[in-house]
């Protein structure tokens, strides 16, 4: 006899696709996690219902089982129905778009929007939904053809079934509204009394009542040497931690966070998770050497500590504040009077926030890291030395000239002088029309002078101020033609002069000590920032020719060499 083969998930969804469940019901039940647990919350009592139900109408229930969704078609999840997303997104033509934030709940909707399932049994209205984003998409989808059966309630597609809709959608919202007061009612009213309202830390017991707090017999103890011992000022918190563990002193048993598969899955399909401890550090020995909850206080509803009466104290007002002296005391910040001796001190910056990258050595190796700001996206936060060096090397060695390059220089010098020769003459032509109005306008007012006095047109000083202005750009024009074609020539020589000397720093760098690599660097670049493994520059005046070298000399539209 043949068996059965099993059906992936990868089957059942190809299944659900093609149709074959169209004419089938999915149950849905939901467990509040802000709710008391009683028998009609419980997912096994609304399991027992819901399915009686279904017997009872004679209804389909598609047998389909996927992890992390429904088995044999019941759908069970533990989740909230009261909060809902705020967020919402509305598109041009009209859409509105807002998160549902039960994982199963959303992918039922989606499977029975689509006309895959005929419809959803549930125990009742305040169990699929408590929101008014829910239950506007729950009405939507009944007004569209899906059919939604309810144990405790049957709605009539009359305006005295929408009616019944709308008080039992208006009392369960009102239901949590109500519940969701009173526990925060209750939690200010009994914080101001001064009842731990929260979870005791580490050397108390929490075994579920807020106005009983007690001493966990053994961590209790311990935790007093520890402020005895730290009041001395001859321990540090490393010693305690050394003293608490071999004391066997460990952190209270915790269970460990669900992952999602495990917030998915059915009831029975995980174990319990088990709780467990571990040995206390430097940072749970300093969380507990601050804790003001130890002097037998806890916090009211402003965040202020306040006399308990949920529990007693471990130390005593005047230990504790002994204790605080001794920490602030060894509270010492590092300030360096002269700064470590490391390469690349503040050369280098990150590309968007502009922090800089600042050295230090780990295991013998030199990195540097930045902190960049809160919305910064750059991705380099740790760099070591290396690789900045390497790239740095890279750099270096692409700014100096190739043969080639000085060859079309060469060739491209004649016609470029060319050029600016043109463009000379035509500026000294423009300079002597210039010089020639000035000369006018000088012999204008000297062989006028006299009159010029008498008539008020310039006082003596206002005189000798217009002849001296006069003066002064006709010294000007002059200079402007001491312009020469030969300026161009020497020019290029001293850009290919400084290449070759580039070329030559490229090759010392590369064998250079950290030190003398931080020389050049600063004598070359002005400024270099990185970000997502791309280093950008700036260079100093004197090589600016060199940054846009595969560009015609003199272009400005070019644009700076990133590497």
């Amino acid at each position: 006899m043949k068996k059965p083969s099993i059906k992936t998930e990868k089957d059942l969804i190809a299944e659900i696709l093609s149709g074959k469940y169209r004419d089938c019901h999915l149950i849905y039940n939901r467990k509040s996690t802000d709710e008391a647990d009683n028998q009609k919350n419980s997912i096994s009592y609304q399991k027992i219902e819901n399915t009686r139900f279904a017997h009872r109408e004679k209804l389909s229930i598609a047998q389909i089982t996927i992890k992390g969704f429904s088995a044999d078609g019941i759908i069970s999840e533990k989740h909230s129905g009261f909060t809902e997303d705020d967020d919402i997104s509305i598109t041009d033509d009209g859409l509105v778009q807002y998160r549902i934030d039960r994982p199963k709940f959303q992918r039922m909707l989606q499977f029975v929007s689509q006309g895959y399932f005929k419809g959803v049994v549930c125990l009742c209205w305040d169990r699929i939904s408590r929101n008014k984003g829910d239950d506007t998409l729950i009405r939507k989808l009944m007004r569209k053809g899906v059919d939604f059966r309810f144990v405790y309630a049957k709605y009539e597609k009359t305006s005295s079934g929408a009616l019944h809709m709308d008080i039992d959608g208006m009392f369960s919202q009102h239901h949590s509204r109500v519940t969701s007061e009173k526990v925060t009612l209750t939690i200010r009213n009994s914080r101001e009394k001064g009842i731990c309202t929260y979870r005791a830390p580490i050397g108390y017991l929490n075994q579920g009542k807020m106005e009983d707090k007690p001493q966990d017999p053994f961590r209790a103890p311990i935790i007093k040497q520890m402020y005895e011992y730290y009041a001395t000022g001859d321990w540090s918190l490393s010693d305690i931690a050394r003293f608490a563990n071999d004391q066997g002193f460990t952190t209270v048993p915790m269970r460990r966070r669900r992952t999602k598969e495990e917030m998915l899955a059915e009831e029975d399909e995980f174990e319990e998770i088990e709780k467990t401890s571990r040995p206390v550090n430097e940072n749970h020995i300093s969380r507990i050497l601050t804790n003001r909850f130890y002097t037998g206080r806890t916090l009211n509803s402003e965040g202020k500590y306040i006399q308990s009466i949920s529990h007693v104290a471990i130390v005593s007002d005047e230990l504790f504040d002994d204790v605080q002296a001794v920490l602030k005391k060894k509270k010492v910040s590092v300030h360096y009077t002269e700064k470590l001796d490391q390469p690349l001190r503040g050369v280098v910056r990150c590309a968007h926030c502009e922090r800089v990258y600042t050295p230090y050595i780990k295991k013998g190796i030199q990195y540097y890291n930045s902190r960049c700001t809160k919305d910064c996206t750059n991705t380099d936060k740790n760099l070591s030395f290396e690789k900045i060096d390497k790239k740095i090397s890279g750099l270096i060695t692409g700014l100096h000239f190739t043969d080639d390059e000085i060859e079309q220089m060469d060739a491209r010098a004649g016609t470029e002088i060319a050029l600016l020769e043109e463009k000379r003459h035509k500026t000294l032509d423009q300079v002597e029309r210039k010089k020639k109005k000035i000369r006018e306008d000088l012999a204008y007012l000297r062989s006028n002078k006299i009159p010029l006095l008498k008539a008020g047109v310039y006082t003596p000083e206002s005189y000798v101020a217009e002849e001296t202005k006069l003066d002064s750009e006709l010294s000007l024009l002059q200079n402007e033609e001491q312009a020469s074609d030969i300026a161009m020539h020497e020019t290029m020589k001293e850009v290919q002069k400084l290449s070759e000397l580039v070329k030559n720093v490229a090759l010392y760098y590369q064998f250079a000590k950290p030190h003398e690599k931080e020389q050049i660097v600063r004598v070359i670049f002005s400024e270099l920032s990185i970000a997502q493994d791309v280093l950008q520059f700036k260079v100093k005046k004197g090589f600016e020719a060199f940054e846009n070298r595969f560009l015609a000399i003199c272009d400005p539209t070019g644009s700076r060499t990133l590497l």
